[in-house]
């Protein structure tokens, strides 16, 4: 039986995580948008614990990177909190959470349990480190089928309540991160108009 395993990634690890990227945002996704082999040494040389990758028979089949901040609760975007992609400037080793900027799963072996076995393990960061929070910017992909009549605050709730699914948010919910507030321009993202949800995994230290 295949079995899955996370662990963190090397540089060696790159053309794995280059197919991920691609099987995952085909043409016409922009190119430039995928991880460079410059990010992926950027995210080890800095933080190796927030680099993982999920492994099925040899097979790199997703990937997770995160980084540590200081929380403050402060509106932020993508751009700003991943320190565009290369996490350097952003990182704060001295930070009280982890914040993930992202996930990657290939569509061909979505449905087995990767995307949640990576946030699992995240979690298990969260611990080994005793930090306060997991964060994540979460897209809200459905949101433009009801942003003529509720705005993105009503919309929140109502996907938190299991009134709305989004394939995104309710998957986190799913995982057990809770909405904290909504982040106006976080991401060129037609979908989620743009808006991402603040999403907190809190430690129970």
């Amino acid at each position: 039986m295949s079995r899955l395993n996370i662990r963190p990634y090397t540089l060696e690890d790159f053309e794995g995580l280059l197919d991920v990227q691609k099987e995952a945002f085909p043409p016409p996704f922009p190119e430039e948008l995928w991880w460079s082999k410059e990010h992926i040494r950027s995210h080890v040389e800095t933080f190796p614990k927030g680099a993982l990758v999920a492994e099925i028979d040899g097979v790199i089949v997703g990937s997770a990177t995160s980084l540590i901040i200081q929380y403050t609760g402060e509106p932020h975007t993508w751009d700003e909190v991943s320190d565009n992609g290369f996490i350097r400037r952003s990182h704060n080793p001295h930070g009280d959470s982890l914040y993930g900027i992202d996930v990657c799963v290939r569509p061909s072996y979505r449905g087995r349990g990767i995307a949640g076995a990576l946030y699992e393990a995240r979690k298990e960061v969260v611990e080994e480190l005793e930090l306060t929070r997991f964060l994540a910017g979460c897209r809200v992909p459905n949101y433009h089928e009801y942003a003529q009549h509720l705005d993105i605050d009503s919309y929140i709730k109502k996907v938190h309540s299991g009134e709305i699914h989004d394939l995104v948010l309710s998957f986190m919910i799913k995982q057990g991160l809770t909405p904290l507030q909504a982040l106006p321009n976080y991401l060129d993202d037609d979908e989620s108009l743009d808006y991402a949800v603040l999403v907190e995994w809190q430690n129970k230290l």
